[in-house]
C-alpha cells in the first residue's frame, strides 16, 4: 500500500469482525515499527500483544465493572487539559456527535456514558489489542516517541489490511489490564489499541479534519 493511501485510509474503526488475525502479520508489524523515530534511541515503549482468552477475560472483567457503574482507576495522566478552548473544543464536540450517531446512541441518552464505556472494554469486537507502556521515569519526549510508534504500527496494520482503534480509555481500567498481561512495577499504561478487520455493514465514521491554513505556516517560502 502506497503510504499516502494509508495514512488517509487509517481511521478510527468502532467495529470489528471476529475474523483472527496471525500472529506473523503482528510480528511482522511491530517487528518494522521498531524503526520509528526515537529521541536519543532510547526506544521507550513496552507493547504487550493481547488476544484469544487472556483478553476474552480482559473484556468480561472490564466490562463488568463498567456495567456495575464502577468509575475506573485514578488517572496517571488527564486525557485532555481541565478546560478546552476553541477551537479545540469545537473539534471535540464535532467529532463527538459524529461518533454517537455512529454509534447509534442518542447523545443526550441518560445511559449514555455506560453504552460508551461497555463498546470501549469490548475493544468494539476487536480480536486483538495492543498495550502500550513506559517506564513511569519517563517524560513528555519520551510519551512523544510511544505515539510516533503507535502511529507507525496504524499505518504498517493498514499495509496488511488491517484496521485499528487507539484507545486511552483503557487506562481507566489500568489495574485490570497490568492483571492479565502482568505488567513489571514501574511502568504506567499509555493506552490500548484495538486491532483487526472492519466489520461489515455497520456505519463508518470518518472524522473531519480542519484544513491545512489552520495548523501550518510556511516561512521563507
Amino acid at each position: 500500500m502506497d503510504v499516502y493511501e494509508a495514512v488517509d485510509s487509517r481511521r478510527a474503526v468502532r467495529a470489528f469482525s471476529d475474523e483472527p488475525v496471525s500472529t506473523e502479520v503482528l510480528a511482522r508489524v511491530l517487528a518494522a515499527a521498531t524503526r520509528a523515530p526515537s529521541s536519543g534511541n532510547l526506544q521507550p515503549w513496552h507493547v504487550y500483544v493481547v488476544t484469544g482468552e487472556p483478553l476474552a477475560e480482559l473484556k468480561r472483567r472490564a466490562t463488568a465493572r463498567a456495567l456495575a457503574g464502577d468509575p475506573g482507576d485514578a488517572r496517571e495522566y488527564p486525557m485532555y487539559p481541565a478546560e478546552l478552548t476553541s477551537p479545540y473544543v469545537d473539534r471535540f464536540a464535532a467529532a463527538a456527535a459524529q461518533r454517537y450517531e455512529a454509534l447509534g446512541i442518542e447523545r443526550d441518552a441518560p445511559d449514555r456514558p455506560m453504552k460508551i464505556t461497555a463498546l470501549n472494554t469490548q475493544a468494539f469486537g476487536a480480536p486483538v489489542v495492543l498495550f502500550c507502556y513506559l517506564d513511569r521515569t519517563m517524560g513528555p519526549g519520551q510519551w512523544g516517541d510511544a505515539g510516533m510508534h503507535l502511529q507507525t504500527v496504524m499505518l504498517l496494520l493498514r499495509a496488511e489490511g488491517l484496521h485499528s482503534c487507539p484507545q486511552v480509555m483503557w487506562t481507566m481500567y489500568r489495574k485490570t489490564v497490568s492483571q492479565i498481561v502482568g505488567a513489571v512495577d514501574g511502568l504506567s499504561l499509555f493506552c490500548g489499541v484495538a486491532v483487526g478487520f472492519e466489520k461489515e455493514g455497520v456505519p463508518r465514521l470518518r472524522t473531519g479534519r480542519a484544513d491545512m491554513t489552520e495548523t501550518v505556516t510556511f516561512i521563507g517560502v
